[in-house]
């Protein structure tokens, strides 16, 4: 029997619409010796005015420039295109060909993805669950669990943001019966925490938080750093803000391409991506130690905040209510088991190192400054 290529199909039409940069079966084409840009529309979850999203335009700017401008990423701000909570979809199906935002963003597809920074992560902070990532087979696991949820995504987990506050308030919290009945804004598997803790817990993203608070439809929130919350107006309708806390002591930001558009590239260009992550992930930690002690100072002395540590007993409370929260998920999720697994044994050297390697600062910065202080005070 004879079978009579379709004219589509021709080697010769192949190239043909290759060359013209087209999309053949399904797979968008880079063409060869290609003059123009290769453009790309991304999202972030983040507001235009948040610190969050200008670490986005920081990533894309460095790929632009690396690049010469072969590759242009565009970022627009969340909602532009998709809701904030809607990226992973967004990008997997090409509605999107990347984004900016946070792992635990999609803990509804699974709750296995909050393990990135949802949680003390057995004592390291947020620089060393990049390195379980990287050295210590967090990037084979995230592949693996993309993949079982059909994620048609790459994936590089970047930038370690430092320990978040517990909250604003509009008292102080002195323990954890205080949560009991209160209306309280969180994430991942945060809200198992803060559940388990009685409060009655509402997952937001950055954008809605204040409004909500402003209507008395939470009582309480937290969201990441002194920058983002001074910029997204926390001041506003609070004055009482905890710092540190396990509840997401070692997040970090989420770069994220289509898989069939990332695939696509040139390998040179790939390996610029891969790259300027790395690249963009030192600089978003050095910026953030500045803007977030500026504003830090900047919400105590212009908008008039008053912070306290939240008090030991509580944040072993938090370590007690997340061991029942993921016990239950790990039952029940065999990938959410292995991951931690994963986490724990790379935890309990690297964090050992750490605690018995580097010296507590608390010594030299009270040797230095401390005097000043009181001599002010006086």
């Amino acid at each position: 029997m004879d079978f009579i290529k379709p004219k589509a199909a021709t080697r010769r039409n192949f190239f043909a619409r290759a060359a013209a940069g087209a999309t053949v079966l399904g797979v968008p084409m880079i063409a060869k010796g290609q003059t123009g840009p290769i453009n790309m529309r991304w999202q972030s979850t983040w507001p235009a005015k948040d610190i969050f999203h200008e670490y986005a335009l920081d990533f894309a700017k460095k790929v632009n420039d690396m690049t010469g401008g072969e590759l242009k990423i565009e970022v627009l701000p969340a909602g532009a295109v998709v809701p904030a909570f809607g990226l992973l979809d967004g990008v997997s199906k090409g509605t999107l060909d990347g984004g900016h935002g946070v792992l635990v963003y999609h803990y509804g597809k699974q709750n296995a993805l909050a393990l990135w920074g949802s949680g003390p992560a057995f004592g390291m902070d947020a620089n060393m669950l990049l390195a379980w990532h990287k050295y210590g087979g967090g990037k084979e696991l995230l592949n693996k669990l993309y993949s079982s949820i059909g994620a048609n995504v790459v994936s590089f987990p970047y930038g370690p943001m430092p320990t978040q506050p517990l909250g604003w308030f509009k008292k102080p919290i002195t323990k954890a019966e205080d949560f009991k009945g209160l209306k309280y804004r969180t994430v991942g598997i945060s809200i198992d925490v803060f559940t388990g803790l009685g409060a009655a817990v509402n997952a937001l993203p950055g954008g809605e938080i204040v409004p909500a608070m402003d209507r008395g439809l939470l009582d309480a929130a937290e969201f990441n750093n002194a920058t983002s919350d001074r910029l997204l107006g926390f001041a506003d309708v609070s004055k009482v803000c905890m710092l540190q806390s396990y509840h997401q002591n070692a997040e970090q930001f989420e770069i994220m391409f289509n898989k069939t558009k990332f695939d696509a590239l040139p390998t040179k260009m790939k390996a610029i991506i891969e790259n300027a992550v790395e690249a963009a992930s030192a600089d978003m930690s050095w910026k953030a130690v500045d803007r977030y002690s500026k504003d830090y100072i900047e919400l105590q002395t212009k908008d008039k905040v008053r912070f306290f540590k939240t008090p030991d007993a509580l944040l072993q409370k938090q370590l007690e209510a997340y061991d029942a929260a993921v016990a239950k998920k790990a039952a029940d999720n065999a990938l959410f088991k292995e991951i931690m697994e994963s986490q724990r044994a790379f935890a309990e050297r690297a964090v050992r190192w750490d605690l018995d390697t580097n010296v507590n600062r608390r010594m030299a910065y009270n040797h230095y400054f401390a005097p000043k202080a009181a001599a002010k005070k006086a």
